[in-house]
């Protein structure tokens, strides 16, 4: 970190860092505007409070792109050297901590140990980590803990730099036996909280965030964490896709802007779904055919679920229109949503994988058009308490 230098180089560091700061704050102005008008230009704009969070992330965006390249300056190098220059991989802050993820991660839920092979694993391990991803995400209970054995390993064979990858596993069904599931202090070294810290404090992680919480639940452990000086978690892992909607949208962004807690996301293709794969019926290759997944076929096969179908096919032109597939379209509309930190992708085939992370591609291409036409087809958009008070 910059503030961490004392003498001489840190006083320039830290006088030239304000200079930058001075600069980006007020460079979204025209030229003949002074950092009064502007300030008072925002101040009085009618911006909604979404749309002053949009101004106050670009305007951080603004500032982090500046320092850098004055960083990399410093040490005679230029952004060509990073990795987000080199792949074109977005990164963006988990939540409101430091720490910087790739906008798209991969996860190994029923795949690693399970529906693919060790060498489909590496293969699909290896597109990722040089299509830029850095965050990688399993959890013990992923086929009983082979996930976990697996993506160890192939890190280790692959030699790449620890520090250049973040890594997230989830606890809590650990085992068969009562002393292995749950989340106890016999499981996870106290209760939650307690337990989390703990954890970070003795080295074994970074950060902590939740999966498949609500809101309650984790503004109570942010309350707890608060109130007994412990490590509050950063992030929530939440089901996120064209067909589920409300817990993104419109409870994680009050969370965000109360307590900085991010959202990672997962299944954007609701399972394959919105894959096109069932848009007639049940193929016997696919997730839905596998003896425990009975309950995805039932959900394709229902009314709701031919339904859905219905949809997507009338997404088919947007998607020919933007020159991209129906999965590259639906995972760049969850990165279009700005409170997103990662969408976490499960792909079975090295294909499956480079398609999605095409959708890079076709994120310039959401404009509020695009994402309105998308939403009169749908017509599942939820609304805040704030929007039916406007």
């Amino acid at each position: 970190m910059l503030a961490a230098r004392t003498g001489a180089a840190g006083s320039q560091i830290a006088e030239e860092s304000s200079k930058l700061r001075k600069q980006a704050a007020f460079s979204g102005g025209s030229k003949d505007r002074s950092p009064k008008k502007a300030s008072e230009n925002v101040k009085d704009s009618s911006l909604s409070p979404s749309g002053q969070s949009q101004v106050r992330a670009r305007q951080l965006a603004l500032l982090r792109e500046v320092e850098m390249n004055w960083y990399l300056k410093l040490c005679e190098l230029s952004s060509e050297h990073t990795t987000a220059y080199t792949t074109g991989m977005p990164h963006r802050n988990l939540g409101k901590s430091g720490l910087r993820v790739s906008c798209l991660g991969l996860g190994t839920w029923v795949t690693f140990g399970g529906q693919i092979s060790d060498e489909v694993a590496e293969r699909l391990m290896t597109i990722a980590y040089e299509s830029g991803v850095n965050l990688f995400d399993t959890a013990e209970v992923y086929a009983a803990g082979k996930a976990e054995v697996i993506l160890g390993s192939i890190i280790k064979k692959k030699g790449w730099r620890r520090s250049s990858l973040v890594i997230t596993t989830k606890l809590y069904w650990g085992g068969k036996a009562e002393t292995e599931r749950g989340l106890s202090r016999k499981h996870i070294i106290e209760e939650i909280v307690r337990a989390m810290t703990h954890v970070i404090n003795q080295g074994m992680a970074m950060y902590w965030g939740t999966s498949r919480w609500s809101a309650m639940e984790i503004m109570e452990a942010y309350s707890v964490a608060r109130q007994f000086n412990m490590i509050p978690p950063v992030c929530e892992q939440a089901e996120y896709h064209l067909f589920q909607r409300e817990k993104v949208e419109v409870q994680l962004p009050e969370l965000y802007h109360k307590i900085g807690v991010g959202a990672m996301t997962w299944s954007p293709l609701a399972c394959g779904i919105i894959s096109g794969k069932y848009g007639n019926g049940v193929p016997e290759s696919s997730r839905a055919s596998l003896k425990c997944y009975q309950w995805l076929k039932e959900r394709i096969v229902s009314e709701e679920g031919r339904k859905q179908q219905n949809k997507l096919k009338d997404l088919s032109p947007i998607a020919e229109r933007l020159g991209c597939t129906l999965p590259q379209l639906a995972v760049a509309w969850c990165l279009r949503n700005e409170g997103v930190s990662s969408v976490l992708l499960g792909s079975s085939t090295p294909e499956q994988l480079i398609e999605n992370l095409g959708a890079i591609q076709v994120l310039p291409k959401m404009t509020s058009h695009v994402v309105n036409e998308i939403d009169n087809i749908l017509r599942n958009k939820p609304y805040s308490k704030k929007d039916y008070r406007s």
